[in-house]
């Protein structure tokens, strides 16, 4: 466990709606639970598409819609104008899937709670892809955005594989000796492609989402040329000294929670100010659960995290 410095348990006990929900999940079924059907079906599939974005948006944001290195780019301001702060928002899918349905609730409960504007990245993805076009991508959005608001009005923020490249991002500009976001802000990060630390084989049959063996197998695909230890694709293995202030936020029914505790030390030690709030009983991205009181109440923390 880390220490009373780095972490938070904000609830004792998951909500009802929380419960009821991580039943449903379990119910339907997940597309990273297999890792057989990953190695056999993705290579040879029709290419998903992005989840479009819902209608409603364009009544209730200011909507922009722009490309970075030929990949489209969703950007979100609020409907009484652009932000104080931009939040950079990668998605996550395990870096094989698309953008989900279910991101756009949470990107827009985030722009609302906030009052930030946000840009999405709808990035290539693996198998199709290498890592090297989303990076770039990656790389250029953060160039647009900050050349408009400043370094320090820049908050990075993703879930699940969308948390690794928010951290990966700053932890490569940090080493190419560039400017550096104000905030890092992952939800659920994938840390370590390889997923080498065994406690989390004690969380497997709680997530109702995640599966170890699978994840592994996406981990090889998306570190690529690179390698899963190196520190680009695993953030877990970089030196954290000089990154920005951090807040994480992990369900506790979820395999990745291992690796943030890890994280969130590891940075501390590197002098990082660095919060870690976790939620009993929260499967993984549990704030995509945008009605439950637990992702409220992340909402209000990222708010303040950004106010400070």
């Amino acid at each position: 466990m880390t220490n009373s410095e780095t972490f938070e348990l904000r609830f004792a006990k998951p909500s009802l709606r929380m419960r009821l929900m991580e039943w449903v999940i379990a119910k339907r079924g997940s597309d990273f639970s297999d890792a057989a059907a990953i190695k056999a079906n993705v290579p040879t599939r029709a290419l998903p598409a992005d989840a479009p974005m819902p209608d409603s948006f364009k009544q209730r944001f200011n909507v922009e819609l722009w490309e970075a290195e030929g990949q489209a780019v969703v950007t979100l301001h609020p409907k009484a104008g652009k932000g104080a702060w931009h939040i950079i928002y990668f998605h996550g899918g395990g870096f094989y899937m698309p953008m989900f349905k279910e991101h756009w609730p949470l990107v827009a409960a985030m722009v609302e709670s906030t009052g930030a504007s946000i840009s999405v990245p709808l990035y290539h993805i693996i198998p199709e892809h290498d890592y090297h076009p989303a990076n770039k991508q990656a790389a250029a959005v953060y160039e647009t955005v900050a050349a408009e608001w400043g370094d320090d009005k820049v908050a990075l923020c993703g879930d699940s594989a969308g948390g690794n490249m928010a951290v990966s991002l700053a932890i490569q500009r940090r080493d190419a000796g560039k400017s550096l976001p104000a905030k890092l802000i992952p939800f659920a990060p994938w840390l370590d492609m390889a997923m080498t630390d065994p406690a989390a084989r004690n969380v497997n049959d709680k997530d109702v989402i995640l599966d170890i063996d699978s994840v592994k197998v996406l981990g090889e695909w998306w570190a690529g040329d690179r390698g899963v230890d190196h520190p680009h694709a695993s953030p877990l293995n970089a030196d954290l000294a000089g990154l920005p202030p951090i807040a994480i936020f992990q369900g506790r029914h979820d395999i990745f929670v291992i690796d943030s505790r890890t994280f969130a030390d590891k940075a501390r030690a590197a002098g990082v100010p660095t919060k870690l709030y976790e939620y009993e009983g929260g499967p993984h991205v549990y704030m995509a659960l945008t009605f439950t009181r637990e992702a409220k109440d992340t909402f209000a923390l990222v708010k303040a995290f950004l106010d400070e």
